[in-house]
């Protein structure tokens, strides 16, 4: 019966879509990431330059 209940909600973790904070979330670490990515080539540019 456990294992039926799990599989249940497995089905139903896949199947639903992502809240506001979780999708705020991940648009924050992109947004870090970009950010990051983007200080890395201005340092660049600034030694080259």
């Amino acid at each position: 019966m456990a294992k039926t209940k799990k599989q249940k909600q497995d089905q139903n973790q896949k199947s639903r879509k992502p809240s506001k904070r979780e999708r705020r979330n991940k648009m924050i670490v992109y947004l870090m990431i970009i950010a990051m990515i983007g200080s890395i080539f201005t340092t660049g540019l600034a030694i080259i330059l």
